[in-house]
């Protein structure tokens, strides 16, 4: 159901009356110079972003800005988390629709959507749960051990999906290539335009 969506928005959104006439997807994956405006404030506002996001989780962590209290740095860098996190998923929407399906059978992009949902959910329990005592630590130079935990998740999670972000753009895995099963499995490879092709079927 979901890849058929897909393939529409690919092939069918937007495009004209003409047989070769391109959809909106494609308009907007063959712009080069405007496909790597949006590819490189993508990465840019991520940076920014997690930049934040770290400064926080460092100072959790008792490793950094010991004697500013958590809610004085926390707001002090609130602004710059807001603006980078809504630039980053507008201009990563953008990428996504430039070619879905591309992203869709990607094992990195996957992984990458799974440890940015672990992230929003350590955020959400970080804000509604972790941080309703704040006051009572707000000032001590090393948090008690619950919000050390969420700092650890936040930054693993986020340099996970950086730097699976990052393999997205190499090829290794790509389908129609000779993988290993569970690989074909995990992209959904036996649907895709290429197929899928496991390491064990071929002629040894």
């Amino acid at each position: 159901m979901l890849r058929e969506f897909l393939v529409w928005m690919a092939t069918q959104l937007g495009k004209g009356p003409g047989e070769y006439d391109p959809s909106w997807s494609d308009l907007l994956a063959g712009s080069l110079n405007f496909w790597g405006l949006l590819e490189g404030t993508h990465v840019l506002t991520l940076m920014l972003f997690a930049g934040t996001i770290f400064m926080v989780d460092l100072r959790l962590l008792g490793l950094a800005f010991k004697k500013t209290p958590v809610s004085t740095l926390s707001d002090k860098v609130l602004p710059l988390t807001v603006f980078g996190f809504a630039v980053m998923v507008l201009t990563g929407a953008a990428l996504f629709f430039a070619k879905p399906l591309l992203y869709y059978h990607n094992l990195w992009f996957r992984l990458k959507m799974a440890f940015l949902a672990v992230a929003a959910i350590n955020i959400l329990i970080f804000h509604f749960r972790v941080q309703r005592d704040r006051a009572a630590w707000d000032r001590s130079e090393k948090p008690p051990a619950k919000a050390r935990i969420s700092a650890v998740v936040s930054l693993a999670s986020w340099l996970l999906v950086i730097m699976f972000g990052r393999f997205i753009a190499y090829d290794w895995f790509d389908c129609g290539k000779a993988l290993p099963h569970w690989v074909n499995v995990a992209e959904e490879c036996a649907i895709s335009d290429k197929g899928a092709l496991d390491i064990g079927d071929l002629p040894q």
